[in-house]
């Protein structure tokens, strides 16, 4: 079995993505520093897999910790890189912070890689490198533009720091630029649980309809879009941590076209804000309580994926549908709250 480590692994994403490494039979080793998670996720983890996954609690801005660490797991043999801040709004407000926890903390593990010779390691990139794209679908061919938050600048930059150290060592890396990430396992052991008010969509409608929120709010209806309200590009988490376990296996097999490569991760459909809430509304039989307020500095209008490079070299395709993701959680909502 090979040991992989997975930095963020008590996250979002990264929890999934360990649930199903563990089933593919990888043995993970999780970094993460609880800022953002809590350490009950292992358990539904467990759950899921039958096996408990090793962990460590560290901040990855401390070098000396991240040196230590690798001193004390001399075995792993890749690494998926989840931890990161995420928020675009919170990006604006407070970019330095971004910087600081994005930029250092892959640089620490790079070094690390270089010292330790790890080559393989996977990056989760995002669909906000494109910026306000040209034409849609987007395709991996389309130009990196200006971010338009400084999360989506720290997303750039982390990218051509990879480049730039796979040109000149061992290391081969694939970045998953993944669109909007949403859904639960279906076991409801796992799923998005943010700490604090809610950065992304999905968990708001869920918190708006149990009762957490007095009201969703939807940012802008006056875009250049069918109604109005942003549009994006909605998938499965689960779908998306399938995509790591591939991505893992072709770096771990040579099987890389060149050693550092870049997929587009989602469903190839984009879906509105205002689409997702009515879709909710149905596939649940809740009644959200919302209203139309101002765009939201740093948001995109319209972003969608072309998933051919990922359907074809990678042998990966989105399965589940966003009425099944956006009833999966709603089942873990009502779980996590005892409805």
């Amino acid at each position: 079995m090979s040991k992989i480590l997975v930095t963020g692994g008590l996250g979002y994403i990264g929890s999934h993505t360990v649930v199903e490494l563990q089933n593919a039979g990888f043995e993970v080793v999780i970094i993460d520093n609880l800022s953002n998670s809590s350490m009950e996720v292992i358990d539904g983890i467990t759950t899921i897999s039958k096996q408990k996954p090793l962990f460590e609690k560290l901040d990855l801005r401390n070098k000396i910790e991240v040196s230590t660490f690798f001193q004390k797991y001399q075995d792993i043999e890749g690494i998926i890189h989840f931890a990161a801040s995420k928020a675009v709004g919170e990006s604006v407000d407070n970019p330095l912070l971004y910087y600081e926890n994005n930029l250092n903390t892959l640089i620490y593990l790079l070094q690390e890689c270089n010292k330790n010779e790890i080559n393989n390691f996977i990056f989760s990139s995002s669909c906000t490198v494109y910026g306000e794209p040209d034409s849609l679908p987007i395709n991996e061919t389309a130009p990196v533009k200006k971010a338009t938050s400084p999360y989506g600048n720290t997303k750039q930059i982390s990218e051509e720091i990879i480049f730039d150290t796979c040109s000149v060592s061992n290391l081969k890396s694939i970045a998953l630029r993944y669109f909007n990430p949403i859904g639960a396992h279906e076991s409801t052991e796992i799923g998005e649980l943010p700490l604090g008010v809610p950065q992304n969509l999905v968990p708001f409608i869920t918190q708006t309809a149990a009762g957490l929120r007095e009201q969703l709010s939807i940012f802008g209806n006056d875009y250049p879009t069918p109604d109005g309200s942003c549009v994006r590009d909605y998938i499965h988490v689960v779908d998306l941590a399938k995509a790591h376990v591939v991505a893992l296996q072709r770096l771990l097999g040579n099987k890389g076209v060149t050693n550092f490569e870049f997929f587009n991760i989602g469903t190839g459909t984009g879906s509105s804000v205002l689409e997702v809430v009515n879709s909710f509304e149905k596939v649940t039989q809740q009644k959200l309580n919302y209203k139309i307020v101002d765009r939201r500095a740093g948001d995109v209008i319209s972003v969608y994926a072309d998933t051919k490079k990922a359907n074809e070299e990678l042998g990966w395709k989105s399965e589940k549908s966003i009425e099944e993701s956006l009833l999966s959680s709603w089942n873990w909502e009502k779980k996590v709250r005892g409805l």
